[in-house]
């Protein structure tokens, strides 16, 4: 049995889609091309790493494909929604609905208690939680003898553990992770990616996640490389060491053009 085969069959359904994406800065000689025509699937129930050097545009491809950020051409597909075609208004509501974030600041309301932040953005949409789904995703990252305490009574990992329950428990489509264990100490970091491992295995989730760590990009199911604002290679059941080695070679590479 090869994992390929089961990953390739999962995958066959896009949560998101960029074709021919750019973003550019500036104009004339200041004029930086921070994305150069990318094109990539992420498939529903995967978990995909974006790595490459600094400034390589892995950032800015994420934060065009999650609606953070406009693009100067191509597309962006969230499931069958084009994100061009859609008004301020539309986009946030596809932001909150439709989508999860997790940010390496933890982003945590401090006057709130743990389960008041997990379920804030369907509080602010007036949305009722699933009672159900609450409790599965609380028990998955751990916290059910924590609800009621606030950020400032929780470490650092357990605050980073609130804020991936709020990112899964509104069940969106797919979660986007900005470096979301860049705070975090080693041991804290790896319990993260488990729960984030998990949701994808165990709840179906889709999970892209921006790093610079080939250990944290280790527990993805993929890893796309970026270096000048385009995908410059791919790696299927990363390992630590495999992603570490692609590294080096990216920054050899560098120091020879």
């Amino acid at each position: 049995m090869t994992t390929t085969t089961s990953f390739a069959a999962r995958a066959t359904t896009v949560a998101a889609r960029a074709t021919d994406l750019s973003k550019v800065y500036g104009q004339g000689e200041t004029q930086v091309v921070a994305l150069d025509q990318v094109s990539v699937d992420f498939g529903q129930g995967e978990f995909t790493a974006i790595m490459g050097p600094s400034g390589s545009g892995k950032s800015t491809l994420m934060h065009c494909v999650a609606g953070l950020d406009s693009f100067s051409g191509g597309s962006v597909r969230i499931g069958e929604t084009e994100l061009s075609s859609l008004k301020d208004k539309q986009l946030t509501k596809l932001r909150r609905d439709k989508i999860g974030f997790i940010f390496q600041a933890f982003n945590l309301l401090p006057t709130l208690t743990a389960l008041e932040n997990i379920t804030l953005p369907m509080d602010i949409a007036g949305r009722k939680p699933d009672k159900q789904w609450l409790e599965q995703v609380i028990s998955m990252v751990g916290l059910a003898d924590r609800l009621s305490h606030r950020p400032t009574e929780l470490s650092g990992g357990q605050q980073q553990r609130v804020a991936v329950a709020r990112a899964l428990a509104s069940r969106p489509e797919i979660i986007f992770g900005d470096e979301p264990t860049g705070n975090l100490d080693s041991r804290s970091g790896a319990e993260v990616l488990g729960f984030l491992r998990n949701s994808v295995r165990e709840l179906g989730q889709t999970v892209v996640m921006v790093t610079h760590d080939p250990v944290a990009a280790s527990y993805a199911d993929r890893v796309i490389f970026l270096a000048d604002g385009r995908i410059v290679d791919e790696m299927h059941q990363p390992t630590a060491e495999g992603v570490l080695d692609r590294m080096k070679d990216f920054d050899a590479k560098g120091r020879t053009s």
